[in-house]
């Protein structure tokens, strides 16, 4: 599955040495050979938006090494399983859970490249990601740029993203310094993960909100966290398969306070990102809202709220609510959760 044009040749450039130490003759080695990609892909209950993502990457000029992709049960890669251009693993249910065996998976690769089974990006976006981490030995996480995000408005089709990326502009392959990756694309650096056994916290279950912000913090001490303008995609927010708006809404509460407690999300920004989505739930109740289940968020958030009183917030109490939602949730967009 590979392309040349995919594979960027790593480069010590004038940043000095890779961050994880390792001796003088495997850096000599890594210099002279190419960088290796894996694209990881995590999926539950979403197996025909997951096959069209699938075919869509495959017939990209720019290939990966190795395309994996992880469910919960065979039956949500249906159509996959038997193709030799993907590798479908099965792993427990949880997007934290299944990422970390996608990185099991592609420990003999250089770069991981999670995508969300709904992000469609560009025909030079792995490429583009491969020659900032070969020039870059020092970048550690990188996330690219969401041209379209379709939770904004309701959802976007395969059609819509393709005409987005056929009529945007060529962008200038620009790299600034982020807070964190945005969990729909986001390119980790492997050999740091694999040195300090970094991994996706498992206690933020489900959808997993704020896992992005969690992971990039943990691998930030070990490389820098940068946005590669020009490394581009479209995201299309399907509703399908998501988690009911009570789980999410507890989620926007619990997770930022265990965030603190753990020292990967300053108080400020926790805070700040806490309030502004109490405020959003109000104000999309109050003027009926019909694209998103604010009711149940806001209980949700209330809930977390009246635990944190009593010492009993947590991520995996959502693990204790039931499955009644009167429609399926979509998962956040990069405006919501845009620290």
């Amino acid at each position: 599955m590979t392309s040349p044009s995919a594979e960027a040749i790593r480069q010590d450039g004038p940043i000095g040495p890779a961050p994880v130490p390792c001796g003088a003759k495997a850096m000599a080695g890594h210099a002279r050979r190419p960088l290796r990609m894996a694209v990881g892909i995590a999926s539950a209950g979403r197996p025909s938006i997951l096959q069209e993502t699938v075919d869509y990457l495959t017939a990209l000029p720019d290939q990966a090494k190795r395309l994996i992709v992880c469910v919960p049960a065979i039956d949500d890669a249906a159509g996959l399983a038997d193709r030799l251009d993907v590798e479908v693993i099965v792993g427990s249910r949880g997007l934290t859970s299944q990422r970390n065996r996608i990185i099991q998976a592609a420990a003999d690769t250089d770069v991981l490249i999670f995508l969300d089974d709904d992000f469609i990006p560009a025909a030079a976006f792995l490429s583009r990601m491969a020659a900032v981490f070969a020039a870059n030995p020092d970048v550690a996480i990188a996330t690219g740029e969401v041209l379209a995000d379709g939770i904004l408005d309701g959802g976007l089709s395969m059609s819509n993203a393709l005409q987005v990326l056929e009529t945007a502009a060529e962008g200038a392959e620009q790299v600034t310094e982020v807070y964190n990756a945005y969990g729909c694309n986001m390119a980790v650096r492997l050999s740091p993960i694999l040195e300090h056994a970094l991994t996706f916290d498992e206690q933020l279950p489900l959808y997993g909100w704020l896992e992005d912000v969690d992971f990039s913090r943990s691998i930030a001490r070990y490389g820098r966290s940068v946005r590669v303008e020009g490394a581009r995609g479209v995201h299309l927010g399907v509703r399908s398969g998501r988690q009911p708006g009570r789980r999410l809404g507890y989620s926007q509460v619990a997770n930022p306070v265990y965030l603190i407690r753990k020292g990967t999300m300053s108080k400020g920004r926790a805070i700040t990102q806490i309030g502004r989505n109490i405020l959003a739930n109000m104000r999309g109740l109050l003027f009926n809202d019909r694209l998103i289940d604010r009711w149940g968020r806001l209980n949700g958030n209330l809930l977390a709220l009246s635990d944190l009183l009593v010492g009993r917030a947590s991520p995996s109490r959502i693990l204790e609510f039931g499955n009644p939602s009167p429609r399926e949730m979509p998962s956040p967009s990069i405006t919501t959760k845009r620290r």
